[in-house]
């Protein structure tokens, strides 16, 4: 069984894009406003943004590493 490689699928915009589509169907099925929508949509938007970014310097950090001639 292949373990699941958590980095690339957190960097995955795909991913996020699923993630936004599952909070914003699951927010109108409770019937939620507009604005209670709206907020939620930008706060998965948000921690989606931030887990690309530190896992997109994650990977420069270790490739710089890997590289560095001492």
């Amino acid at each position: 069984m292949d373990k699941i490689n958590w980095a690339q699928k957190l960097s995955s915009r795909k991913f996020w894009a699923a993630i936004v589509g599952l909070v914003v169907s699951i927010i109108a099925f409770t019937g939620a406003d507009a604005g209670t929508t709206e907020k939620v949509v930008a706060l998965v938007g948000a921690i989606g943004s931030m887990a690309m970014y530190i896992l997109g310097e994650t990977a420069v950090d270790k490739a710089r590493e890997e590289n560095k001639i001492e």
